[in-house]
């Protein structure tokens, strides 16, 4: 198909249309419908396309290099965009919905808990909890491994940022609502404006969602006294530089309700595919286990052992470029330069992490699972704004090394351990929220010798 050539009131060069908008929706029901395809096939009308969120322009970068200027080249030119606002009744002031200085602020007070000697002690009980989870496996057991993995996840962020232990019922209804947060939340960004104001089932199981977390978070924020090495007690010691003040609890509570949904959900879901992807790619599921068993020879991985685990930090890369978010947003702050397009303050924003994985311009046969694209030599022809699994420039996630440090330490736990496989007649394929979740992933679990 061929984009409708309407010129940008804002620019020097032609901003083409995406095909296809509708009145009131504009294109929302065909990004919604066709999701990964939709933004797969927008390289296909320019490095900057005009998408309508109902009325809403939004402007779709499509090249790495504009996806680089957007996260790292010019990223003090960007604050987030329409999506942490329709997101903000979740996660308030906290991290992953502020700009400016109260975004600068907060993460100079998180930052600390991530440093090196913290991340040492949290790897105890990530290497803890794998042996756990491995020890708890029996031969020829089938385990949901998506649900198993989220709730180890769930207990990993538990025990090292917030020192609590959180039993089934708490690690239940974090699994059961956080991903609705995400879904309606994905929803809510891309429908037309007001939507969210409608008494409609949507919004009411969005807001019963936030309630839930809500008051988890609540009971734990209520439960510590602020002495212990954790993120919270550093949250609720940090004192204003300016004025001298505590942070207030509704604070407290919007930065643990974003640490402990962004902690356990891109995390969990990365070590399934993870599995999944093994059992798909037997030549790399050996390899794996080669360097395990040299490694490990059969005990739980520790924060030294990742270091010595090349390949399988080349296959954790790869699940990590094959299921990324699937669409990034921000607005400009001031007036921007995308190329031959000039856009002024408050424009709108995006491009996909997922398209920019999966485009053959930047990875060879993308859609094959090749933890070697990732060897040095291989990785250095990568161009930047490529590989984005973890944003970039100044809203770079905070917690990356935290999770790469975690993927990696259970991964080679339970795989020095356990070879799972996948359950005859259960397909498995991804529901793309604005992360990639498996459908389902039960798999079955085989000791090795």
């Amino acid at each position: 198909m061929t984009a409708s050539q309407n010129t940008s009131d804002t620019g020097r060069h032609e901003v083409p249309t995406v095909p296809g908008r509708l009145p009131v929706l504009g294109h929302t029901a065909a990004l919604l419908r066709q999701r990964l395809r939709f933004t797969a096939d927008l390289r296909l009308h320019g490095p900057v396309v005009r998408v309508f969120l109902g009325s809403l322009p939004l402007h779709f970068v499509t090249t790495a290099e504009l996806a680089h200027q957007v996260l790292t080249g010019e990223t003090e030119k960007f604050d987030k965009g329409i999506f942490v606002d329709k997101l903000r009744r979740a996660f308030g002031n906290g991290l992953v919905s502020t700009n400016g200085d109260l975004y600068r602020r907060q993460r100079r007070m998180i930052q600390p808990a991530f440093h090196r000697r913290p991340l040492t002690r949290y790897s105890e009980t990530m290497t803890a909890l794998a042996a756990d989870l491995a020890d708890s496996w029996w031969n020829g057991q089938t385990v949901r491994l998506d649900r198993v993995m989220q709730d180890l996840a769930i207990s990993v962020v538990g025990r090292t940022l917030f020192s609590a232990d959180f039993g089934p019922e708490v690690s239940a209804e974090i699994r059961a609502h956080t991903p609705t947060l995400i879904r309606l939340g994905v929803v809510r960004a891309l429908s037309p404006p007001g939507l969210e104001k409608l008494p409609i089932p949507a919004n009411r199981r969005f807001d019963e969602a936030i309630a839930h977390v809500h008051r988890v978070v609540d009971d734990v924020v209520d439960s510590s006294r602020g002495d212990r090495d954790d993120l919270l007690s550093v949250l609720l010691n940090a004192r204003d530089e300016d004025t001298g003040e505590p942070m207030g609890r509704r604070q407290i509570r919007d930065e643990v309700v974003t640490l402990l949904t962004a902690g356990t959900e891109t995390t969990g879901i990365a070590l399934a595919w993870l599995f999944h992807e093994l059992a798909r790619n037997p030549a790399v599921e050996r390899k794996v286990h080669a360097e395990v068993d040299d490694v490990l020879a059969g005990r739980a991985a520790t924060v030294d052992d990742v270091r010595r685990l090349p390949y399988l930090q080349r296959v954790i890369t790869e699940v990590l470029r094959v299921y990324p978010l699937w669409l990034t947003l921000r607005r400009t702050n001031t007036d921007v330069a995308l190329g031959d397009v000039r856009v002024p303050a408050g424009t709108e924003v995006g491009f996909s992490p997922h398209a920019l994985h999966h485009d053959p311009r930047y990875h060879d046969e993308p859609a094959r699972f090749d933890p070697d694209r990732w060897l040095p030599e291989r990785a250095a022809a990568v161009p930047k704004g490529a590989y984005v699994p973890f944003a970039g420039g100044l809203h770079h996630c905070p917690g990356h090394a935290f999770a790469h440090m975690e993927i990696a330490i259970v991964a080679a736990t339970l795989a020095a351990r356990w070879r799972l496989v996948p359950v005859p007649g259960k397909p498995v394929r991804p529901k793309v929220i604005g992360l990639l979740y498996p459908n389902r992933l039960p798999m079955t679990a085989h000791s090795r010798p």
